[in-house]
């Protein structure tokens, strides 16, 4: 693996004068050398600047992955202020409660809805290219802005409100240099950006490409053609399993995949061998900027040990983790708010244990559940009904019994042709009678909000409706 840069200037700054005609970001119709692009986020920060954008500020960026939001993301944050990505599918009741407790100055909402502009001024962005910075602007300097807040990023808000945990580049970076050490990703590859930015895991993508100096890609056309074109991509195994098989195997690029939000089965990795890409499983959360444990997916329940910059322990079944990358806080009321953690080690609330050699994780503790006096783990059922060749994705969920105190209710994603009396009586024998699902439905569209982690949450609220 080629050895880390540590940058005195921004990156794409440190890129721009090393390798400036290397192409650093490739669209469905223009190719961005590092050159262009570095002149592009200056541009972008003049402007922005121009309309009253200061340091210590926070911007909302509400949209799905393109390059204007990349390019005012980074404008942003080498303006000195914060960035706030949002999923533009967020409920507006939600974010009326959350967000005046973010500290919010300005809003950039490329999902053209407008409905945040009336809380908010807006910053424009469109007509940068027709604006020309003075020459005397400068960026905030690289090295005083590293341990500044620069991005919130919302936790999944299972439980309750979503929170925003705070980090400074520093630990984007550190996060992205415990994933480049495994993985081979070098300046001529290609990373797809097929996770939003709203998410940490799309955030990681951005981070290592940015400390390696190689190819970003963001396309606007389905995902397996896009998959064509790069070499790397972090997936779910769903998005990988419809690229291999196709009727008519595509030519593809793709040499490294990193697969995450599902058990990853041998099968899928066996068939991604044969077409020579390389499987990677892990674990990771937005409180530590993405990835902490990962592996060369081999079939097992594991997660592989913890990447450089990162400590895992076990307490009390409890996984706790020490890293470099780990967040400031979560912001509220304009104060950076201390994580939940002992001596320095962060209380993840994951269930774990480690089994030959290397860290597995059992569930959520706060998820377990108790069932006519037997201690229920969500998580065990939902690995065994994910074991079914026709099952996506599962979700266990306690709903109120009065005889038994709570029963577990299974909410399943399926392919089309199966149907869900056959998945109950397929996992009839596999699981203990208190484990058995009380009831069965498939999973509606409305709750997969972001393709990546639905909400238990949610899931909860939807069943209650549908048994109302």
């Amino acid at each position: 693996m080629a050895e880390v840069v540590h940058f005195t200037d921004w990156p794409w700054q440190h890129w721009a004068s090393l390798q400036p005609d290397t192409i650093a970001l490739v669209t469905d119709t223009e190719r961005y050398t590092w050159r262009s692009f570095s002149e592009h986020v200056y541009q972008l920060a003049a402007y922005f600047a121009r309309q009253g954008l200061q340091k210590h500020q926070a911007v909302i960026l509400r949209g799905k992955n393109s390059v204007e939001l990349l390019l005012s993301q980074l404008a942003i944050i080498a303006s000195g202020a914060r960035v706030l990505p949002l999923n533009p599918r967020l409920p507006d009741r939600l974010l009326d409660e959350l967000l005046p407790h973010l500290n919010i100055d300005f809003v950039i909402d490329f999902d053209g809805l407008g409905t945040l502009t009336k809380d908010y001024p807006t910053l424009e962005y469109s007509n940068f290219l027709l604006f020309t910075a003075n020459d005397d602007f400068q960026l905030m300097q690289y090295t005083e802005a590293l341990n500044l807040p620069a991005t919130l990023i919302l936790t999944s808000g299972s439980t309750g409100l979503p929170k925003a945990a705070v980090h400074h580049v520093t630990a984007h970076l550190n996060s992205a240099e415990g994933v480049i050490n495994v993985m081979n990703y070098q300046q001529q590859d290609c990373w797809l950006l097929s996770l939003p930015l709203f998410h940490v895991s799309g955030q990681g993508i951005v981070w290592r490409w940015l400390l390696r100096g190689g190819g970003l890609s963001i396309m606007a056309r389905p995902l397996i053609e896009a998959l064509q074109k790069v070499t790397h991509a972090s997936l779910i195994p769903t998005q990988l399993w419809r690229l291999l098989n196709q009727d008519t195997a595509p030519d593809t690029a793709l040499k490294e995949v990193l697969l995450g939000g599902a058990t990853i089965p041998t099968a899928l990795t066996d068939l991604a061998a044969s077409r020579d890409i390389v499987c990677w499983s892990g674990y990771g959360m937005t409180e530590m900027a993405s990835t902490v444990c990962a592996k060369r997916a081999d079939g097992k329940k594991g997660v592989g040990i913890a990447l450089k910059g990162k400590q895992v322990r076990i307490v009390n079944d409890e996984i706790q983790i020490q890293s470099s990358s780990q967040a400031m806080g979560y912001w509220f009321d304009g104060e950076i708010k201390p994580l939940k953690c002992t001596e320095g080690w962060f209380q993840t609330n994951d269930k774990g244990a480690f089994i030959e050699n290397e860290y597995q994780i059992l569930g959520r503790l706060d998820n377990v559940f108790i069932s006519g006096g037997e201690c229920v783990q969500p998580e065990d059922i939902e690995a065994i009904i994910n074991s079914h060749p026709k099952v996506v994705q599962s979700f266990v969920i306690p709903i109120d019994d009065a005889e038994f105190g709570q029963r577990p209710v299974a909410v399943i994603e399926l392919d089309d042709s199966e149907e869900l009396n056959d998945i109950a009586a397929w996992l009839k024998d596999k699981v203990a009678p208190y484990q058995y699902p009380m009831a069965y439905y498939r999973l509606a569209n409305e709750l997969k909000a972001s393709g990546i982690k639905v909400s238990r949450q949610q899931i909860k609220n939807w069943l209650l409706k549908e048994s109302e």
